[in-house]
């Protein structure tokens, strides 16, 4: 077997996330505007564009995943040289594993990857203990542990014994490096402008000032001032967008930036909350209207990052591109859904608002 390379993020990649950050930023900028100056056609824009984006995504992948589908996987012993468990729910649980992979036919490897173990299976994969696994031998790097192998494999793992090969450990995790997530921002920016622009001079107002006729006694205008101590938010819209380096998904940062938008001395709800990688986007409700909504304080913030872990590995849609988390509370009852895009395909999952997964979705 000839030991093959992790891919590396090519222009084709590049593009693909710069393009979806583009509809991001687009369907976010038509989905807003909409709202706040009540033109129809943006709102269902921003709702369309997504959706005929993941219907694009999923047709042009098929040929590639349907010929995944046709790889005929190898079976193997591994030795588990460390396991750590990233996050998950009380039942199931991510893990990361560093194995030495011992193919029949060729040299030992070393490599890396993440799978969803059972926890009252955990104490079964230590490290040092010999697993049965399956691989691609095009694509080494992609590894699946065999919870439950044939006997004859049982047997072989039970008897086996394997020495550790120096790392580093293959991945298969395209090496975008800061180009892609630049493009991706790039591409967030553009598209949120190219709604803008395609909608007019000034979609939030005829009369150049950026200000839409607006009744009595309810406060919508569009400014956000946001300084180094303090967060002052004038509109039906707050937004924090992170610098360089930071994600929402650190610990505290999603808490800090969602309390930053809310420090009024009021309850302010809210009708949607968006969270992407660098940008948090808060649409409140009407003052003094009659719709539903829930307290942005409320989310349950210690369980974002694992959602969107579990959306992109249980659902294995490969290297991470983007994601998004929807909060919403316009049916009364809060619920989050997570949207995460690789290089194999799309996933979402539902979950409620303690951040409990109620279904997921993987095409």
């Amino acid at each position: 077997m000839t030991t093959a390379t992790p891919p590396r993020a090519t222009p084709g990649g590049l593009a693909l996330g710069f393009l979806t950050g583009g509809v991001i930023g687009g369907s976010l900028a038509a989905f807003i505007g909409g709202c706040i100056v009540g033109k129809a056609s943006l709102v269902v824009t921003g709702l369309a564009l997504p959706a005929a984006y993941g219907l694009l995504f999923f047709l042009g992948t098929l040929p590639r995943r349907a010929r995944d589908r046709a790889a005929v996987p190898r079976t193997a012993l591994a030795m588990i040289e460390s396991r750590e468990a990233v996050a998950g729910e009380a039942t199931e649980v991510p893990v990361r594993f560093d194995l030495t992979v011992a193919p029949d036919d060729g040299p030992a490897y070393r490599v890396a990857i993440r799978q969803g173990v059972h926890v009252s299976e955990l104490p079964d994969y230590r490290p040092r203990g010999i697993v049965v696994v399956e691989y691609e031998p095009e694509r080494p790097w992609k590894v699946r542990i065999v919870t439950r192998p044939t006997p004859a494999w049982e047997e072989r793992a039970a008897d086996a014994h394997l020495d550790s090969v120096p790392g580093p450990a293959m991945t298969g995790d395209a090496r975008k490096g800061c180009v892609g997530g630049v493009l991706t921002v790039l591409g967030l920016l553009f598209g949120a402008a190219s709604v803008l622009l395609l909608s007019g001079a000034d979609p939030f107002g005829p009369d150049g000032s950026g200000a839409a006729p607006q009744p009595s006694g309810t406060v919508t205008s569009s400014t956000t001032t946001v300084t180094t101590s303090t967060t002052t938010v004038t509109s039906a819209t707050g937004t924090v967008a992170l610098g360089a380096g930071r994600s929402m998904l650190d610990q505290g940062e999603l808490r800090t930036a969602v309390e930053s938008l809310t420090q009024d001395g009021e309850t302010r709800r809210a009708l949607t909350v968006v969270v992407q990688e660098r940008l948090l986007t808060i649409v409140f409700a009407p003052a003094g209207g009659q719709v539903a909504g829930f307290d942005p304080r409320a989310l349950p913030f210690d369980r974002v990052a694992a959602l969107v872990e579990d959306a992109g590995t249980t659902l294995g849609t490969g290297s991470p591109q983007s994601w998004q988390l929807t909060a919403d509370g316009l049916t009364g009852r809060l619920t989050l859904r997570v949207m995460v895009t690789g290089d194999r395909g799309a996933g979402s999952l539902e979950a409620d608002g303690q951040g409990n997964v109620l279904r997921r979705n993987g095409s």
